[in-house]
């Protein structure tokens, strides 16, 4: 009989995206690394925290990271 195949995390996804209980993945926010003196004090606030994954992408992500 054939040994099973782990299949290998995707490490750089795995540093990005968190699952949630729900089988969702999680996501910090793009556009709040640098140059942020230039933008408003709303937008960076509303830049905080995490959001979940579009669902188009959680596919692709499940792929990734397949024991997380």
């Amino acid at each position: 009989m054939p040994k099973k195949i782990k299949i290998k995390t995707h490490r750089g996804a795995a540093k990005r995206f968190k699952r949630t209980k729900g089988g969702k993945f999680l996501r910090s926010k793009a556009f709040k690394q640098h140059i942020l003196s230039s933008k408003t004090t709303k937008r960076k606030r509303n830049l905080r925290g995490t959001t979940t994954v579009a669902d188009v992408d959680a596919a692709k992500l499940a792929r990734m990271l397949p024991y997380k």
